[in-house]
């Protein structure tokens, strides 16, 4: 199955209707795991998708999170992430390069607070921060 009608899919199973923009978006997402801000894909998208605009592009996103097609990442103050993957999982923030990397979490029950009445959890979020190998190595010898 090609990617295009793996985001057409993708799409229709989050009750979002296929537009040529929306699916070039979840392409993008799908092809590109590396947490990207809206304004790198859209420099990534502009060139093939010419009627393409910046906001078209934070519309669609901000569809997509409200349908929970992608997660909103907000672990520094300068960006807003995307995440197509939307199971249990934190994400690690490398303080020297930036990068962000997915960490499973092998037991998602840990997270939760203690089963309450008082609470309906519709999202948790686990960041970490430190310093990836590479950066690691070149930081600390």
């Amino acid at each position: 199955m090609n990617t295009f009608c793996s985001a057409c899919e993708y799409l229709e199973k989050h009750g979002i209707k296929p537009s040529l923009q929306r699916i070039a978006i979840a392409e993008y997402l799908m092809e590109n795991r590396t947490h990207p801000t809206a304004d790198e894909i859209y420099n990534a998208l502009s060139v093939s998708v010419p009627t393409l605009s910046k906001t078209t592009v934070y519309n669609t996103l901000r569809l997509f999170a409200e349908q929970n097609a992608v997660l909103s990442l907000v672990i520094d103050e300068k960006n807003v992430r995307f995440d197509i993957d939307t199971s249990c999982h934190a994400h690690f923030q490398c303080c020297r390069c930036g990068k962000l990397y997915d960490i499973p979490i092998e037991n998602p029950d840990l997270f939760e607070p203690s089963r309450s009445r008082d609470f309906f959890i519709t999202e948790t979020h686990l960041y970490y921060r430190g310093y990836c190998k590479e950066c690691r190595n070149k930081t600390m010898g």
